[in-house]
């Protein structure tokens, strides 16, 4: 019953109910976040995963749909889904972090596009490194796993009691730092042949006053830049699926303990 005299059937109350957290947790999370998936994509998906939870777990929703207990347990909801996704998204800001990094010091910070997540503008080489980062999230069953831990986390957190505590918002928070550092380490490599270059550059001018700085220290950062960048992508691939393993061990450790 909705409290005013109308009636809702109970399945598709129940659907509604599940659809909060799956929803939430799509809009936040990488991927399925995007600007570029449209409203409707995102509604059949949270519907699609919502048929699958009521089918997994038994969901009773609030009999009273305007109530003041059911606008609680909703937001609850939406809290839960949001949190599983925002932790993804931080994991994700490392490649934006390290290609700023790597393209202030080869000089071509001006370098922007359009950030295909977030519809915003970021730099270039922090795009390039992003686009990296998701196919290999898609690659390693990301998304899949993201699936399988919004159905669990019914039972884990039923509909009810699925306020966040303040150790998993703590959690939360202490997370923020992983990007930084995950940042920090991604363009370690590139980034410690640019400051040696700049050395080297630095170490120049002061010899020959009269050397054109910028006609030999920006050609000579895009080159090594490039040259390193090349070289480093192994590596920087290899930790960048260490990112998307920390990122997902971090949502389900909020929502498992």
């Amino acid at each position: 019953m909705l409290g005013f005299g109308l009636s809702i059937e109970p399945q598709l109350w129940a659907l509604i109910f599940v659809m909060v957290r799956v929803g939430s947790a799509l809009i936040a999370a990488p991927v399925f976040g995007a600007v570029q998936v449209p409203l409707p994509v995102r509604i059949t998906l949270s519907g699609a995963i919502g048929i699958l939870v009521l089918g997994i777990h038994p969901i009773t929703p609030p009999h009273q749909v305007f109530a003041l207990t059911t606008f609680l347990s909703v937001a609850a909801e939406a809290l839960v889904g949001l949190a599983m996704g925002f932790i993804l998204q931080i994991a994700f800001a490392a490649p934006l972090i390290a290609g700023e990094m790597i393209g202030n010091s080869m000089g071509i910070g001006f370098a922007s596009m359009v950030d295909p997540q977030s519809g915003g503008s970021s730099q270039a080489v922090g795009q390039f490194m992003s686009i990296l980062l998701t196919l290999l999230f898609l690659s390693l069953d990301g998304h899949l796993i993201l699936v399988d831990m919004v159905v669990k986390s019914y039972q884990a957190l039923p509909p009810g009691a699925a306020w966040l505590t303040p150790d998993q918002l703590k959690h939360i928070a202490f997370f923020g730092g992983y990007a930084f550092s995950a940042g920090f380490l991604l363009a370690l490599p590139v980034g410690f042949l640019l400051l040696c270059l700049n050395l080297i550059v630095g170490m120049l001018s002061r010899s020959a006053p009269a050397l054109n700085l910028f006609a030999v220290g920006l050609p000579a950062s895009l080159a090594v830049g490039v040259i390193a960048l090349a070289i480093a992508f192994p590596a920087m691939g290899d930790y960048m699926q260490v990112i998307i393993r920390e990122g997902l061990a971090a949502s389900q450790t909020l929502v498992f303990g």
